[in-house]
């Protein structure tokens, strides 16, 4: 079974609104950091009207040399646009921390989960440090990835790496949180992890405190190459879910 049909499965049974979908960082040529919903190796982008409709507040921040740059992103057909881009040397990461709450069955019993996307997006592997709950930060060496939930490295926890085509690689974190990929080709990456809380917790919502049981964090990193072979061109664009 596909991401794209498990999370379409999920949908039709009212459980996770996207446990195989992801948010990830867009970069137009000569335009501000998108946003993205669905599946990139999938060339699914979700749009309004749809599913991009169930997000409430997406937010961005500019991580450069000068300092941090919070904001809201802007809602448009098909993703949330910022109000800036990552020059090189820069980074972009976003969070949606209001996505609606939602009941699916934990072991026969039915629970109130959150459902948590973040994304960030590098220009290049110099050493960062994690600012996101579940984060994918590069270590100073191409390719090599540290994987940090709640501010400790998180080992022994699968990430793929997922390139326009659709090919796909996946590895395993080692104890210290770290994972490594090759990048043959130019192009965008975007390596995808997701981690399943079950801690209960308690947000602010529009009506009020919202408690929940547990929380599916699902995090991206994007890095465009430009070095390596030609790439491999993306398929026709999937139609976004209604």
């Amino acid at each position: 079974m596909t991401r794209l049909s498990i999370a379409l499965a999920a949908l039709m049974c009212l459980a996770a609104p996207a446990q195989a979908h992801q948010i990830w960082i867009e970069q137009p040529d000569g335009g501000n950091a998108v946003i993205r919903f669905g599946e990139f190796g999938e060339n699914l982008r979700e749009a309004s009207p749809g599913l991009l409709d169930k997000f409430v507040n997406p937010t961005g921040t500019l991580l450069s040399a000068k300092g941090e740059t919070m904001s809201k992103a802007a809602k448009s057909s098909d993703g949330f646009t910022l109000p800036f881009r990552a020059e090189p040397g820069d980074s972009i990461v976003a969070e949606e921390a209001q996505y609606p709450l939602y009941t699916w069955k934990r072991e026969g019993k039915d629970t109130i989960n959150r459902y948590y996307p973040a994304a960030r997006l590098i220009t290049g592997f110099t050493e960062q440090q994690p600012k996101l709950t579940l984060d994918l930060v590069p270590t100073g060496e191409p390719g090599r990835l540290k994987l940090v939930f709640k501010g400790q490295p998180r080992a022994k926890t699968k990430v793929t790496l997922v390139t326009q085509s659709g090919w796909s690689k996946e590895a395993q974190t080692d104890d210290g949180g770290l994972v490594s990929f090759d990048m043959p080709w130019q192009g965008t990456y975007v390596a995808e992890v997701s981690v399943d809380d079950r801690s209960p917790g308690e947000r602010t919502g529009p009506q009020g405190p919202e408690r929940f049981d547990g929380t599916s964090y699902v995090t991206t990193l994007t890095y465009v190459s430009s070095s390596g072979l030609p790439p491999i061109p993306a398929g026709p664009p999937a139609t976004p879910n209604k």
